[in-house]
Parts: C-alpha cells; structure tokens; sequence
C-alpha cells in the first residue's frame, strides 16, 4: 500500500492525518486539490488520463452566474417538446439510448415539481452567488488573474418573435448577481458586421464572465499543483474504501481523506456505500477553430439563443458549442450533432471553417440539477463533489472551498444539505 505522505520540502509541518487524495481530475477536482492544498492538506491527484479530456476542458468556458434556476423547471417541462434535436432543437434523446435516459428523464420530471423546484432554486442561487469571488480568489492565489475575464455575456435573437419572446423570458427569470439590459442600436449593428444572419434584438448581460482559455487554465492549475508540493498518479480508480483507494492496475493509495470528484464515473465508486447516485452522461459537442482565427479576441460569449449556441473565443481559437445528449458516456460520438453545428456555423458566417476540430465530452447530470456535495455517511474519510451538470467550471472554486472547509471542521458558507445524495434516498 502507498502511503500518501507529504513532500518534505513542501508540506514538512503536515501531520498524517491531513493527507488527502482526489479522485478525479476535471476542473472540480483539481481546484478543490487546490483548495486543500491552500488549506494545509497534502494533496494526492488521481487522474485516468495523462492527456485529460473531460467536459471541464470543452465547454464554453462561460461562467454562467445568471443560471440561478435550475434546468429542471416547471418551464423546462413545459417547453421540452419545441428542444427536440429533431425539431431543431439541441436537446438528443437517441433511441438506442432509451434505457439510460427514460429512467432518468421520469427522475427529472419529478424533480421539476413546484415543490421541489423551489428548493432547489433557493439552493443553487445561494451557491451561484459565491461563484466569481471564489474565482477571484481562485485566479489571485494561482498568480494567473489574467485567467478571469469579467466582460460579460451577449445573448442575441434572430427574429422579432424570438427576441420579444427571449427578452420576456429572462425578464421573468431569477439571474442571480448578473444583470442584463439591451442592447443599444449601434451595439446590435456592430454584431450584424460579424453575423450573416438577420438579428432581431439582442442583451448584455454584466456580472457573467468566463475563462481566457480552458487549455490554459488546466495547465496552470496543475503546474501550481505540483509547485507547491502536490503529487500526481496517472490511473483509473476501481475501488473505494474508508481511507484507501484501490486503482485497476493493482496499486493501493491511503490518505486520511478520500474526495470522489470523478464526474459520470462517481456513482459507481459510492454504490458500494449505499448511496444512489442517479447520474447520466448529458454529453455536448463543440467545433474549434485555431487561434489565427478572423474574430476580435476582446469580444466576450455570444449566446445565439435560437439555436442554442454559444460562442467563446479563447486565446486557443474560436469555439462554437451546443447539444444535450443524454446517453451512455462511453457511446460513440453521433456525428450529426456535428454536422448540426457545421449548418448554424455556415448560417451564421461564424470564421470556424471544415478544419475545425470536433470534440464530444460528458457533463454529469443529476435529475435535479444540482452538484453532489457531502460527506459519505458511516465513513470518517470518504466525501464527494460531483454532478455539477452545465455549472462544473462557474462553480469550482466555490466547490473547492466547500469541501476544504467541510474537512476541517468549519462553518460553511452556503448550506450543504441540499447537495447532500440523501436526497435521493
């Protein structure tokens, strides 16, 4: 068994029982490695892949503030039918896929009651509301403020229905701490120089914001990681007990405090503890285009929201991202989502051109749409952070913070029992 001790030069003053080991390194476990790390813990990082791929690294990049409701709404329920892929909408329920989505679709349905809706808005806008100081702590301690940019977002229409009908939408909608108002004429004209299709009417949100770059971020996370004395293993953990953790080659790690933070893959890793998990792979598809890239690098994430889009441009190139496919992770990637974001890219006169790169990746979902945060009951070593759906990269630090101060003992900022799986029975 592997001993996950402190390194000497780092952590001397640590004491055994402040060791730590992350199962899972997307954004959410590497910043709450980080979290820990920055709190005294001597933090071992368990990722399966040396090249990571997760759904941290392909979104948006967009730090969603203004989704202080939950997708899982009344409303949602009420439009689900117009979402459709095959209506044009981005929302894929494949067929072959009927097993995996229809029992968590009847899990979402209820939990979109009014009832339970309620709750779990009041619960995902208190933790939205930490969400960009946490990043400006998060970006200050990493020495990279340039990773945040706090520009906002743009949301634009394509016709007057759409535009009267979206404007109404989110004038109705609880935005959290971001506000938003329209955009004046010169600013709406300034889009259709960029944009070959017609637009109706469009907002700016402020108090949004996003990432400069993801690539960026994951590397600078994990060179910090390591700077300050943490320890990296490359390999896929099969197993986890009260203190131990068991990897599919053979090797044993041991720390005192054991955080699944493995996306999709943490159901499994707590069934052993009793606890249900009801997650599924909500998988979106994106196009990249290079850096060298005909789109100004100051612009900030435009949401074409007729065709449930969103557009970042990034130092790496410009991306265009879309699609909710519910589905086994480990299914092939459907190209026709691909080619759905080929037709709006084209329709759009967005300079992402057939070289664009594809990538497919698995957001974790639970049919509430809320994160998992707590502790393992009947373990002293064992806690979680996973399922934070389209929110993973805007609620990472906070995440992070959270459970750093959940494992030692002091008071957290926003109240845990809403996150906790007991709520799933």
């Amino acid at each position: 068994m592997t001993r996950l001790m402190p390194k000497p030069e780092n952590h001397a003053a640590a004491p055994q029982d402040r060791t730590a080991l992350i199962v899972g390194g997307g954004v959410i476990g590497t910043t709450t490695a980080l979290a820990l790390q920055w709190a005294g813990w001597a933090v071992t990082l368990v990722e399966a892949e040396e090249t990571p791929r997760a759904a941290s690294w392909g979104n948006a990049g967009h730090i969603a503030t203004e989704q202080a409701e939950p997708i899982a709404s009344p409303a949602m329920v009420r439009g689900f039918a117009r979402r459709l892929f095959f209506r044009g909408g981005a929302l894929a329920l494949p067929p072959r896929e009927i097993a995996t989505w229809l029992p968590f679709a009847l899990r979402l349905l209820g939990a979109a009651r009014a009832d339970r809706y309620k709750r779990a808005h009041g619960a995902l806008a208190a933790l939205l509301a930490q969400a960009m100081p946490a990043w400006r702590r998060h970006v200050a301690a990493l020495g990279a403020p340039e990773l945040l940019r706090e520009d906002g977002h743009v949301v634009l229409w394509e016709t007057p229905e759409s535009a009267a009908r979206g404007l109404a939408g989110w004038q109705a909608a609880d935005t959290g701490t971001a506000r938003f108002r329209a955009l004046t004429e010169s600013e709406l004209q300034d889009w259709r120089t960029r944009v070959h299709a017609p637009l109706a009417g469009g907002i700016r949100f402020e108090g949004s914001g996003q990432i400069a770059d993801p690539t960026h971020l994951a590397e600078a996370t994990l060179a910090r990681f390591l700077a300050d004395g943490g320890t990296r293993i490359v390999g896929r953990v099969a197993a986890v007990g009260d203190g131990e953790a068991r990897l599919e080659d053979g090797r044993r790690l041991s720390a005192a405090q054991i955080v699944v933070t493995a996306g999709v893959a943490s159901a499994a890793l707590l069934r052993p503890f009793g606890l249900k998990a009801p997650i599924i792979a909500e998988r979106g598809y994106h196009l990249q285009a290079g850096p060298a890239v005909d789109w100004p690098a100051d612009l900030p994430p435009v949401v074409f929201e007729d065709r449930s889009m969103i557009v970042t441009r990034f130092a790496g190139g410009l991306r265009a991202a879309s699609i909710v496919e519910f589905a086994r992770a480990q299914a092939k990637p459907d190209p026709a989502k691909w080619n759905r974001l080929r037709r709006h890219i084209a329709a759009l006169g967005l300079p992402i051109g057939e070289d664009a790169k594809p990538w497919m990746g698995a957001r974790p979902t639970l049919p509430d749409y809320l994160p998992a945060i707590g502790r393992v009951p009947g373990t002293t070593g064992v806690s979680y952070a996973f399922g934070h759906n389209h929110l993973g990269l805007t609620l990472a630090p906070i995440t992070g913070e959270l459970v750093a101060a959940m494992l030692d003992g002091k008071a957290s900022p926003v109240p845990l029992e809403p996150f906790g799986l007991a709520r799933f029975g």
